[in-house]
């Protein structure tokens, strides 16, 4: 895929392919493209890449100068991430505080917060995790029941988390809580900044079907935080959470994109080594998973074509995850059908290759950022006007 955004970022763009080419080298360069948005490998390369990128002054790309980011407009952040992307470089350890509590931050933090929190972000001094999902209420966000009581001038903190991506490194979490016991559902929800640096903060591992542990659950017992670690208002804390979720279906999908498009091109190189081409069902569900990897392309093109004019994106952008989500499960499924036996067997202490890593952690892409059941409905409830699910 090759795409040139204009004369007008052509400069930034040779300023950032050049400065991949000479520091996407060594050790950098043999983990190519490893990591993801629930892939934990190689953290402490991946780790050690972000602060190379710091220091390069392009991490925050966008972000205001006052906070260490370059000031730049949203042309040039949709050009780094495409660059980046081709690039193949190492999926970013940092991508919870880069990617989404950093832009919530600049949208509705108050100025000490920015001034606390973006520029240790930009130097990766302090790691993130988000604090959104519970044992009971995962895509169901309205049904958080972590609770955080006023005591003075701090809140304390009691319940659960699950499922938070890279919560063992995290130094600081940002949790949906309920600060009103008798809400329900949206209402009485507000979001907390919490240092896990305390006694009431226990976080432990979940492996997954990878054999890795970049998910965590988090369990707090009169956690404390301080009274001003309020992000937006007390009581509007979905408000809050949609507005980190909104910036998710931003570009962050380019890259994955890209990513699903090597494996396409993996997959048909594979299918000739196998003389699966030969297979008139076999080279239709080839087909069929090369349109689907364009048709991501589209839908993206669509997308950053209407934020780039200052337009709300449409109706591809709400059905963009549900469609890549799903699609990328069959072109898994498919690419371990035609590796055949070699693609059951693991190496040394479980060792993954490639394929066998992205088709384990594929299946869980229709559960995360919305479960694909609570996409259909808001598909059918927001964009066709059909009738809402019951409520039991």
């Amino acid at each position: 895929m090759e795409l040139d955004f204009g004369p007008a970022v052509r400069d930034f763009r040779d300023e950032l392919r050049d400065w991949l080419a000479d520091h996407l080298v060594g050790e950098f360069a043999e983990h190519r493209g490893v990591g993801g948005p629930t892939d934990g490998a190689a953290w402490e390369v991946r780790l050690a890449w972000d602060r190379e990128l710091s220091a390069g002054d392009w991490l925050g790309v966008g972000w205001p100068r006052e906070y260490g980011g370059r000031g730049l407009g949203l042309l040039e952040e949709i050009v780094f991430e495409y660059e980046y992307a081709r690039a193949n470089a190492p999926y970013r350890a940092t991508v919870n505080a880069l990617d989404l509590l950093g832009p919530m931050l600049l949208k509705v933090g108050g100025e000490t917060q920015k001034k606390r929190f973006l520029p240790p972000i930009l130097a990766v001094e302090e790691l993130w995790g988000q604090g959104f999902s519970e044992p009971g209420a995962g895509s169901d966000l309205a049904s958080v029941r972590t609770r955080a009581e006023r005591d003075g001038d701090a809140w304390v903190v009691n319940g659960q988390k699950v499922w938070t991506s890279f919560g063992m490194h995290a130094d600081w979490l940002y949790l949906l809580t309920r600060t009103d016991p008798d809400s329900q559902r949206h209402k009485g929800l507000t979001m907390l900044l919490l240092p896990t640096d305390q006694p009431g903060v226990d976080i432990r591992p979940i492996r997954n079907l990878a054999g890795q542990d970049e998910f965590a659950e988090v369990f707090l017992s009169d956690a404390r935080t301080g009274a001003d670690m309020v992000v937006g208002e007390v009581g509007q804390g979905w408000r809050t959470a949609m507005t980190t979720l909104g910036i998710e279906r931003g570009t962050t999908l380019l890259p994955q994109q890209l990513t699903f498009e090597r494996e396409a091109e993996a997959l048909i190189d594979l299918a000739r080594e196998r003389g699966a081409l030969d297979d008139p069902m076999l080279r239709r569900r080839i087909l069929d998973a090369w349109i689907s990897v364009r048709i991501m392309r589209t839908t993206n093109l669509r997308t950053l074509a209407e934020l780039t004019a200052g337009r709300t994106p449409g109706a591809q952008a709400t059905t963009a995850k549900l469609y890549a989500s799903t699609r990328h499960q069959r072109l898994g499924h498919l690419a371990m059908e035609l590796a055949g036996p070699a693609g059951q067997i693991v190496g040394e202490d479980y060792r993954l290759d490639t394929r066998q890593r992205s088709f384990l952690l594929s299946l869980a892409e229709t559960i995360y950022g919305g479960s694909s059941e609570i996409q259909r409905n808001i598909i059918g409830e927001q964009l066709l006007g059909l009738p809402k699910e019951p409520r039991p």
